[in-house]
């Protein structure tokens, strides 16, 4: 299973990247209007999801089944910010941190299931930190200005986006060949 997703480490660093360019939007566009929140929150919460399910069903024949979770989550948070976009911005708090804190979870456990075979998953574990905090703080101040949601949802997308990066590169240096591979020098 391991080797199935270090194949595949390029769709965690797509999925990183669209969080940190996610991010770096909600920065550089703080006159953002709530509609369009909703559709940047919608295309980024898709993209999540579909990186997501294909790692999770690309897992070597065996299902992953938190990162299948975890797609069908982000694909359905996306779906339904796209299918209602007059939400009030109460409720689309309230979806984003439910999906956060859904999400942090289920990454805390699959790095979790990881720590056996992969070093360093505490990268993982802190995105699934940032995650839960995020759905935390935006649960306990439902009523903080749309732009400074927008700056804490663009906080967390950047660095969240850079943790996941991160650890692509670890799954993909766990995908190159070994430069003294496998004993088949011959013993003299």
């Amino acid at each position: 299973m391991l080797h199935a997703i270090a194949r595949n480490w390029w769709m965690l660093f797509l999925r990183g990247l669209s969080a940190v360019i996610f991010g770096i939007l909600a920065f550089a566009w703080p006159g953002i209007t709530l509609a369009s929140l909703i559709l940047i929150f919608g295309v980024y919460a898709i993209i999540d999801g579909v990186t997501a399910l294909s790692v999770g069903i690309g897992a070597g024949g065996r299902a992953w089944w938190q990162m299948i979770v975890l797609g069908l989550l982000g694909i359905g948070a996306g779906i339904v910010a796209f299918a209602w976009p007059a939400l009030t911005a109460l409720t689309l708090l309230s979806l984003i941190a439910a999906w956060s804190i859904i999400r942090g979870i289920v990454e805390i456990m699959a790095a979790i299931q990881l720590r056996a075979v992969v070093e360093n998953e505490w990268m993982l574990i802190l995105g699934g930190i940032c995650s839960i905090l995020f759905g935390i703080i935006v649960i306990v101040h439902p009523s903080a200005g749309a732009l400074a949601v927008l700056w804490i949802i663009g906080a967390y997308a950047i660095v969240f986006g850079l943790l996941a990066i991160m650890l692509s590169f670890r799954l993909k240096s766990l995908n190159a060949p070994r430069a003294h591979g496998g004993g088949n020098a011959a013993v003299a």
